[in-house]
C-alpha cells in the first residue's frame, strides 16, 4: 500500500470542492414557460398542461409545416417518441408559422396527420410561446427535465444515426437518468408555472 501524499489529497479536495457547484448548476434552468392557452380551439390534440406533464421529460418541438428543415427532423422525433416514451418523455409540439397560409388550423391538421405526429401541438399563431421561449430559429428543440426547467437546446435539423441525433439522444438519456424525487426535494416543482 502506498502511503497518502497530503498534497495530492489536498489537490483532490480542491477539485471535488470547485467542481460540486458546476455539477449543480448544470441541474438548473429557468423555468420553461407557461403554455399561453389551454383552450381546446388552441390545440390539435389534448392540450397539454404543465401540471399534466410534471415528472416528465418534455421535449418541445418549435416548428412550422411549410419548413423543410422541419419535416426532416420528424422521422427523428416519431422515433425519439417511440423510444423513450415508456421512460418518461412527452413531445409537445409548438406549431408558429411564418407564412399567412401557415395559420390556417386545416392545414396544419393536416400536415400532422399525414406526419404521424400524434402527440399535442399548441397553435401558436401570435408567437406568443415563440417569443416566450426567446425563439429565433425553425426547427428548434428544447429539453425541458422533470421539474420543469428548460436544461437544453438544439437549433436545426435532428437526424438518427448523426451527430445532431446522437447529442440530443444523449441529452434525453441524461434527463431521463435524473430521478423525478430531487424536484420534489429541491422545491422546483413547487414554483412551477
Amino acid at each position: 500500500m502506498f502511503p497518502l501524499r497530503p498534497p495530492l489529497v489536498l489537490a483532490a479536495v480542491v477539485v471535488a470542492v470547485l467542481s460540486a457547484p458546476l455539477i449543480a448548476a448544470e441541474r438548473t434552468g429557468p423555468p420553461a414557460p407557461p403554455f399561453p392557452s389551454a383552450r381546446a380551439a388552441d390545440w390539435i390534440g389534448a392540450p397539454a398542461s404543465w401540471e399534466s406533464l410534471r415528472g416528465r421529460v418534455v421535449l418541445l418541438d418549435v416548428w412550422t409545416f411549410a419548413c423543410s428543415n422541419c419535416r426532416a427532423t420528424m422521422p427523428w422525433l416519431k422515433e425519439a417518441r417511440q423510444r423513450y416514451a415508456s421512460r418518461g418523455l412527452s413531445l409537445v409540439g409548438i406549431h408558429t408559422p411564418e407564412m399567412t397560409f401557415e395559420r390556417e388550423r386545416p392545414k396544419v391538421e393536416a400536415e400532422v396527420r399525414r406526419q404521424g405526429l400524434d402527440y399535442p401541438h399548441l397553435l401558436d399563431n401570435d408567437s406568443a410561446y415563440w417569443k416566450a421561449l426567446g425563439n429565433e430559429y425553425w426547427p428548434t428543440v428544447y429539453l425541458v427535465d422533470r421539474c420543469g426547467r428548460l436544461r437544453d437546446r438544439h437549433v436545426g435539423e435532428v437526424h438518427s444515426g448523426e451527430d445532431s441525433g446522437r447529442r440530443v439522444d444523449a441529452r434525453i438519456e441524461a434527463l431521463l437518468a435524473e430521478p423525478a424525487a430531487a424536484c420534489t426535494a429541491a422545491g422546483a416543482t413547487e414554483t412551477r408555472p
